[in-house]
């Protein structure tokens, strides 16, 4: 049976109906705002919206958001589907147009960033992943080969 053929394991069974939960709060004004957004996709087969809560860093106006999971994660291939999203972030709702991002490069500038502000957390969620706790630059770009980001930059209202 093929990776992505098999029955998603425990670990992403409890992560999905966290997601319900944290989706809630978020929405609510509460839980963790200040990591964590939701983002709305548009199926890329059903044509409905998606929400899925996500952990962030805002560069500039512009925020990062980033797949663990690569291109196969369902809220990345909606978003390279239909790139007009919303965000709902701290209690506000608004439009962003999503740019996908694939390159290694590009992914490691963004753990490294993520690494720098969050260091324990971040650095704990990567080793658990198999990344070493000493790293160089080029330990993290091989750890982003296969990620994927999202940059999403918001819309005038």
């Amino acid at each position: 049976m093929s990776k992505q053929q098999r029955s998603p394991g425990l670990a992403w069974r409890l992560m999905r109906r966290m997601s319900t939960r944290v989706i809630r709060l978020v929405a609510a004004g509460r839980g963790p705002a200040k990591v964590v957004l939701v983002l709305t996709t548009t199926g890329r087969k059903s044509g409905l919206p998606r929400q899925t809560p996500l952990q962030y860093e805002q560069v500039g106006d512009d925020y990062y958001i980033a797949s663990a999971r690569g291109p196969q994660a369902d809220w990345f291939r909606n978003l390279q589907v239909d790139p007009h999203v919303e965000v709902l972030l701290q209690g506000r709702c608004f439009a962003a147009q999503a740019q996908a991002v694939t390159d290694p490069v590009r992914i490691a500038d963004f753990l490294a960033l993520r690494l720098e502000r969050h260091p324990r957390m971040v650095g704990l969620i990567m080793h658990l992943e198999g990344f070493p706790l000493r790293y160089t630059r080029l330990d993290l770009e091989k750890f982003a080969a296969g990620k994927a980001l999202a940059v999403l930059h918001p819309l005038p209202q």
